[in-house]
């Protein structure tokens, strides 16, 4: 009964963090997925795919064949999610005419409280050697082309005109048709299988390192050093989580892994690739959709790769630091919840799309709150009049000096020139900007006369040659070339361009929200009070806020003031009294802002519309870590197994030897002797409360008052897809939909925009055709016009 996703993402999950593991391990479960050759070939109704289709080309259902071990109390194991999610759209068929690469790709279980477990997992093709599964194949294809025929037979009056033309010959069409075909006689029938680590934090390249050695392993010629299951006991039980400011080496089966946590004092753990997402994307399209993240509008990726969408939806949450995206999130959508696509509340979601239909063909509810990112093809649909973020020219400026010092070009490495051309074209118009962005709108410039023409970047530059501070190029310090990495050269790249870009991200919060301390309103009461009416008190002082910013501020900033994620962010901040109760991710920005104060000259509370650049970036603290390893796990080692266990065929990738990895070790000798106080994880309940220093009494009713609030609204449920359970939750929606609204229009700033939202909102339900843009939108961008005329 695990969901998928959860409104409320817990403090441990910004910072890298889901389940809490007592023992400290680094992986829970060790998981196998695939074809259950006793149940045979069973249609995944839930797929949504067509039976038209040919049978290599459907989908069947897949099922967790082994896990190890069977349960850890800590994190118990969610079979449904975690099958669905490791093989999203069940069983694939080939043969040995078809690529059969290895595929990677992670996913995240988020559980009723906020925790997160961390999936990973990669999927490979064997040969079906079952030949049941092989004639029950064979019989599919029989009767599919039977029915073929029957239904693409020309009527006997049109033979004639068919024979004249060629076009309705039933062998060349059949012949299309069957290019996917399957003949037990000649061919070689492959199924695709799975292996997966879940995981308490996302170490994702580590994971996928030891997923492709154990592949590896079963793949060549020549049989590993020590039987598979010694390799998976070492990462089950005996491989620790490093804690943080640590980095860790463990034995994979070929060769060392190393991975790295980041301090209490740096930026929350992320081991997935930003030079991924800006490559795909494009800057531009990057920070328009960390826009719509923001203004917490609905948004949805789409891409034939699962780890793209993943990639991209991670990417992006990161930047938010320090807020935190609040409602539905789900990178990976399961076919069988694809009608939470049509939920009128904001979401974060990824459906995949199999490469042949374009988004014409999408049936997508098309509202006006919709982001679409078509990640594949570099394409992004915005949201009616999203307004622009503030100083969005120099910006994006900023990021793509970043990003072509590391040799990526700023628009994306787009395949197509007609495409190279419009986005860049598109750039140049955008970043000229219009009055929303305080630009003063003109004929497209490139960069260099953009960078000539503006007198801010002018004064920024000037500055930043008296301070002798210099983002342009990545050199090699004296120090850098003293060290020895554990990585190599290209990871060591990707961990340097993951940190500068997420520090000129966090760096134009700390900018923006420099003061907000000054405008929180503490409250009166005592703090079980306050709790209770939480959602009533006024916890910010907005009014007096946005009077204070940069009029070009104001059309981006009254919103995103509205929204959950700087709602939770202030609750936080009241909750935390001293450092001791501050969350991680506070703290470390607390932290910045008191930097910034100290470097501003200007007084604390006056505004300026002036950009200031980054100039926080430090390196040092990983290039150390991975210098300088803190921990090196036992190596691999022989396992009590009797002699003959432990043989497998040559690329079949075996059922393992429960037996020896259903347990761990009887008293675990690491962590009594070796793990200092900073290397045992925190008990889970303190982990993942929301609010710190509650009473178990108050703490339990805030658990039972999320369950009950949010599992419906916010929580696609794997099971229970009865008609009544979508009735309750589309009802659920409603709620939602006037709680929202009854919190902005209380709040009396531009309460006429939230009505029409919320009607428009509610008459766009279910709307899978939309031909014009949003008729209230329309007339509220019109107001001034009808002014004037009337």
């Amino acid at each position: 009964d695990s969901p998928l996703s959860a409104a409320h993402p817990s403090r441990s999950s910004m910072s890298g963090g889901g389940g809490s593991s007592p023992p400290g391990r680094f992986a829970d479960y060790f998981v196998i997925c695939g074809l259950d050759t006793e149940t045979g070939l069973e249609p995944d109704e839930l797929s949504g795919e067509n039976f038209e289709q040919t049978p290599l080309r459907r989908t069947f259902k897949s099922k967790v064949l082994a896990r190890y071990p069977e349960n850890v109390e800590w994190n118990p194991f969610d079979q449904d999610a975690v099958g669905m999610l490791c093989m999203p759209k069940g069983l694939a068929f080939k043969t040995q005419a078809d690529s059969r690469e290895p595929q990677f790709h992670s996913f995240i279980i988020t559980r009723e409280d906020g925790s997160r477990t961390f999936g990973f997992s990669l999927t490979f093709f064997e040969e079906v050697t079952s030949k049941q599964i092989c004639s029950a194949m064979q019989t599919l294809y029989h009767m599919h082309n039977a029915e073929y025929d029957i239904f693409h037979t020309p009527p006997p009056n049109d033979k004639d005109s068919c024979s004249s033309t060629g076009d309705c010959n039933g062998t060349s069409v059949s012949k299309l048709q069957r290019f996917n075909s399957y003949d037990i006689s000649r061919d070689t029938l492959y199924v695709s299988k799975c292996i997966c680590l879940i995981a308490p934090m996302s170490f994702m390249k580590a994971c996928k390192k030891v997923l492709e050695q154990l592949h590896q392993a079963v793949t060549s010629p020549q049989p590993p050093p020590l039987p598979l299951e010694s390799y998976i006991y070492n990462i089950l039980y005996e491989v620790p989580l490093p804690p943080a400011g640590r980095s860790l080496k463990f034995s994979g089966v070929y060769g060392p892994i190393v991975c790295q946590r980041p301090s209490t004092s740096e930026l929350p753990l992320f081991d997935f690739p930003v030079k991924e997402v800006f490559e795909l994307l494009g800057v531009e399209n990057v920070v328009q959709l960390f826009t719509c993240a923001l203004l917490e509008f609905q948004i949805l990726l789409y891409s034939q790769h699962y780890q793209r969408l993943m990639t991209v939806a991670e990417t992006i949450t990161a930047l938010m630091f320090p807020f935190q995206w609040q409602h539905v999130y789900v990178p990976i959508l399961p076919a069988s919840l694809l009608h939470f696509l049509d939920a009128p509340v904001p979401y974060l979601m990824g459906l995949h799309s199999n490469g042949l239909d374009d988004r014409s063909k999408l049936e997508l509810p098309q509202e006006a709150n919709l982001c679409f990112v078509d990640v594949d093809n570099h394409f992004i649909e915005l949201p009616e009049d999203l307004p622009q973020f503030p100083n969005k020219l120099e910006f994006v400026q900023e990021i793509s000096e970043i990003l072509m010092a590391f040799g990526i070009p700023p628009e994306g490495n787009l395949h197509c020139s007609e495409s190279a051309s419009k986005m860049k074209s598109l750039r140049a118009c955008d970043i000229v900007s219009d009055k929303r962005n305080g630009n003063i709108a003109g004929s497209p410039l490139n960069s260099c006369e953009l960078l000539k023409e503006n007198e801010t970047i002018a004064r920024l530059q000037a500055l930043v040659k008296r301070t002798g501070v210099s983002l342009e190029k990545v050199k090699e310090t004296s120090s850098k070339k003293d060290l020895k990495i554990q990585c190599d050269e290209e990871e060591f790249k990707i961990y340097q361009l993951n940190i500068q870009i997420r520090e000129v991200f966090a760096n134009r919060f700390t900018q923006m929200f420099a003061d907000y301390e000054v405008f929180v309103i503490q409250p009166s009461q005592d703090k079980e009070s306050w709790f209770t009416n939480r959602e009533q008190m006024q916890n910010f002082d907005k009014a007096s806020f946005l009077s204070d910013q940069p009029e070009p501020y104001l059309p981006f900033l009254s919103r995103f003031l509205e929204t959950q994620m700087f709602a939770s962010f202030i609750d936080n901040k009241i909750m935390c009294h001293d450092e001791d109760e501050k969350d991680p991710v506070l703290r470390v920005f607390d932290s910045r802002v008191d930097k910034i104060r100290l470097l501003n000259v200007r007084t604390p509370t006056l505004r300026t519309s002036m950009y200031q650049k980054c100039t926080t970036i430090d390196e040092a603290a990983i290039e150390l870590r991975l210098a300088k390893i803190d921990h090196t796990a036992v190596h691999p080692h022989l396992l009590d197994m009797k002699i003959g266990q432990g043989k497998y065929e040559l690329g079949f990738f075996p059922k393992l030897q429960s037996d020896v990895l259903s347990t761990g070790p009887a008293s675990n000798k690491w962590t009594k002797r070796n793990a200092p106080a900073q290397w045992r994880r925190k008990d889970r309940q303190k982990q993942h409360t929301e609010h710190l220093r509650l009473d178990n009494d108050q703490r339990e009713k805030y658990i039972q008052e999320a369950r009950n609030l949010g599992s419906t609204i916010r929580q696609p449920k794997l099971s229970n897809l009865s008609p009544s359970v979508i009735a309750q939750t589309n009802c659920k929606f409603v709620e939602g939909l006037l709680k929202e609204c009854r919190n902005k229009v209380i709040c009396r700033k531009l309460p006429h925009i939230y009505l029409c939202d919320l009607l428009e909102r509610i008459w766009s339900h279910g709307l899978q055709v939309k031909q014009v843009r949003s008729k209230y939108s329309f007339v509220l961008h019109n107001v001034p016009f009808f002014r004037k005329s009337g």
